[in-house]
């Protein structure tokens, strides 16, 4: 080998030793990730909606991973506790968390002092699904018409009520985004389970609420609640007789509560690719999207990116809703 073939050789190796070091680190880091249990927090009940499509993504997984990924179920105060127990573990991506509007947007905005910081402490990795919210009155409503409540919501202001499961409650959220839109004051009714909310709605003691439909289905079904409108582009393909917002004389805004999911910050860049990729695979399964589509939900791969803008956006949508004490800081 004469001198020139020498130095195009040891060039040659340079840049392939150059180009492979971040592959091989990769490899190193992340090609046996997981090695053991993974854990996936949720900040609710066990058999509720969000639950039951974070436990179809967590089988999913494990069949991806050949290992155990385990839900950790830790409902209430609206995903605080949750997860600022999430941004004290270790950054090595095996805790992962289900981010929703509460605890990514709207807590944010509502609380003085959080236990953790959406931005600074976490690590976006994909939207996972959404769901499309419905305004509801009793079966014996007064109101027949959307157009019909707002006329009287804007003849008296405070004389419509709405009920929620809470100050910064989805619900709470969505209805005074609406309301806003229109420009009206509601008189909000906050309750502490679904039971008694669905319970005072039906009786007409509060006029409305908003939930997805799968979430008051029996009680549709029964006539006890009966849909106005559905806050979104189209409406429902499931129910189709459902007018959209807009078309039952409404704003044209959309009422679309979502999850993620997230991971502490500082996990090595190399095991947050893979588990965008491995989420994805899994958001991909028949059997995750047709469990979503029973639990009212639709599944929603994203970008980081993508997840980041949903957060920012949500921020600048909600923000006007405590500034102009629509919804109490805490």
């Amino acid at each position: 080998m004469n001198e020139v073939q020498k130095r195009g050789r040891r060039a040659a190796l340079a840049a392939l030793a150059s180009g492979c070091v971040p592959w091989l680190a990769w490899a190193a880091r992340a090609g046996g990730f997981p090695d053991r249990p993974v854990r996936l927090v949720v900040p609710y009940s066990v058999g509720v909606g969000p639950d039951v499509v974070a436990r179809s993504v967590a089988e999913r997984l494990a069949q991806q991973w050949g290992q155990t990924v385990i839900v950790d179920n830790k409902p209430g105060a609206s995903g605080i506790v949750a997860f600022g127990e999430v941004r004290r573990t270790p950054a090595d991506g095996y805790t992962l968390f289900l981010a929703d509007t509460a605890t990514m947007a709207v807590n944010p905005l509502l609380h003085a002092s959080l236990p953790y910081d959406p931005v600074r402490d976490l690590v976006p990795l994909t939207l996972l699904f959404r769901a499309t919210f419905v305004l509801w009155v009793g079966g014996g409503s007064r109101f027949r018409t959307l157009a019909a409540l707002l006329d009287a919501a804007r003849r008296a202001p405070g004389s419509v009520s709405y009920a929620t499961l809470g100050n910064g409650h989805a619900s709470h959220v969505a209805i005074e985004t609406f309301a806003r839109a229109v420009g009206v004051r509601m008189l909000h009714v906050p309750f502490k389970d679904a039971g008694a909310l669905f319970t005072a709605v039906a009786a007409g003691d509060v006029d409305l609420t908003a939930f997805g439909i799968n979430t008051v289905a029996g009680l549709m079904a029964s006539g006890k609640l009966r849909p106005l409108a559905v806050a979104a582009k189209a409406r429902l393909a499931s129910h189709p007789d459902i007018p959209t917002l807009v078309e039952a004389g409404g704003p044209p805004i959309e009422m679309h509560p979502w999850a993620a999911l997230v991971t502490v910050v500082g996990t090595p860049s190399a095991i947050t690719l893979q588990l965008q990729q491995d989420i994805a695979a899994a958001l991909g399964s028949a059997e995750v999207r047709r469990r979503a589509e029973q639990a009212g939900f639709e599944i929603t791969p994203s970008t980081p990116k993508a997840l980041r803008e949903r957060v920012e956006a949500d921020i600048a949508l909600y923000a006007p809703l405590v500034s102009e004490g629509r919804i109490a800081r805490m």
